[in-house]
């Protein structure tokens, strides 16, 4: 059967298909968290994302995450960057709402946010197929403007625009550059900030043997993982002798490696592979976040929310989360301004410092709730539907409300 989304059912419980490329990163753990909430709350939810990465840590994730999944978990390759192969895995997608009889394609990132939107999912009897929402998770957006990628992705976002019933923007920073170089959107929108539980705001109990600095995240440059390694190299000729351990994977892996050892660093820094943050957070003193781009990142998220200390740069959706605090945001880039931010913490009164990291910890847990997140994305849900309906000509409500035959 196909599927069809009737006006009355948008207060029922919901067929609910997430669509994203990597089950690895924050935008995974984004999708989770909802899939958990929607399930709780009675929705049926499934979802579509790529089948060539995240290795064993996302089959182990998505097999924890099943019992929540009554429409189940697809995957299918999906590539990073535009390629021909996209046609076919929008097809699947396609595929997979019809069977399942979705009633709401959510998107998220550039690739997920393309599939959800463009899948020509059919509607019977002249009611509509699902209603498409989207949450962009940074991605396109963070290319530098004027850039001939920024052009052409911005304008591809124009287009789809057209297509989205709802944009759930995860931060205030992500919607501002869409209204810079898309447009206001005539839509629906919220601003949906990505929540954490309650158990994340439990102080971590550190470790016996500590690093000083701690990195966790993609190894890629665009992380600014080699203005952290200047900035350590500078500590270091200052006659601080830290360590830094690095968790995660990416493409940069053994170019950072290697840009490590040229700095002399190689037995400063330590390398190892993606993993659970708390028990990372307990051994290093200081985590160091030297993005240059970001939308709003769970792992600021999580280390302010235990009072980790913290050093960050200015960009993205990271001054929405220290909010008040913002000023100590460092410039990205700047290796100097980055050591500097380091040292300040280093030789701050333990008093002044853990004052500091239990404010952000109360500001963050005020604001940044992952219940809120959940009720919020269906909040933007129920706007759709109730768009749609009010545009539907009434011909078309009254087929659409009409008993139907099993």
């Amino acid at each position: 059967m196909v599927a069809s989304v009737r006006p009355q059912e948008a207060a029922q419980p919901l067929r609910i298909l997430h669509v994203f490329r990597a089950p690895i990163g924050g935008l995974f753990r984004h999708v989770v968290d909802l899939a958990r909430l929607q399930s709780a709350a009675g929705h049926r939810v499934g979802i579509v994302c790529d089948s060539t990465t995240g290795g064993s840590r996302a089959e182990e994730a998505l097999r924890d995450l099943l019992p929540c999944l009554a429409l189940g978990a697809t995957r299918v390759p999906m590539r990073r960057n535009p390629h021909p192969s996209d046609l076919s895995a929008m097809m699947s997608v396609r595929d997979v709402a019809e069977r399942v009889r979705a009633g709401v394609l959510h998107g998220h990132g550039a690739k997920g946010g393309v599939y959800a939107r463009l899948a020509p999912v059919r509607g019977d009897d002249g009611v509509p197929g699902p209603i498409r929402a989207y949450t962009p998770h940074g991605g396109s957006y963070n290319y530098r403007p004027g850039s001939l990628s920024h052009r052409g992705y911005m304008a591809a976002e124009g287009v789809l625009a057209r297509r989205t019933d709802v944009f759930l923007f995860e931060s205030e920073y992500v919607a501002a550059r869409h209204r810079t170089f898309v447009g206001e959107p005539k839509c629906q929108m919220r601003i949906v900030h990505n929540g954490i539980g309650e158990a994340e705001f439990v102080p971590i109990a550190p470790a016996a043997d500590r690093y000083d600095l701690v990195y966790i995240g993609e190894l890629r440059e665009a992380k600014g993982i080699p203005w952290l390694l200047d900035a350590l190299a500078m500590l270091r000729n200052q006659g601080r002798a830290l360590r830094l351990l690095m968790v995660g994977s990416g493409p940069d892996a053994e170019s950072l490696q290697a840009y490590a050892a040229r700095l002399g660093l190689a037995e400063a820094v330590t390398f190892e592979p993606p993993q659970p943050i708390r028990p990372v957070l307990a051994r290093g003193r200081l985590m160091v976040v030297p993005s240059l781009a970001e939308s709003l990142p769970y792992v600021v998220l999580e280390a302010a929310a235990a009072g980790q200390p913290l050093v960050a740069t200015n960009v993205g959706g990271i001054p929405e989360i220290f909010g008040p605090s913002a000023f100590e945001l460092v410039p990205p880039r700047d290796a100097g301004a980055l050591s500097g931010a380091i040292a300040k913490i280093f030789d701050e009164p333990p008093e002044a410092r853990d004052a500091r990291c239990a404010a952000l910890s109360d500001f963050v847990q005020a604001r940044f709730s992952m219940t809120r997140m959940g009720a919020d994305v269906l909040s933007g849900y129920a706007a759709a539907f109730a768009a749609r309906s009010a545009a539907m000509p009434s011909s078309a409500v009254a087929r659409a409300t009409a008993p139907k035959s099993a």
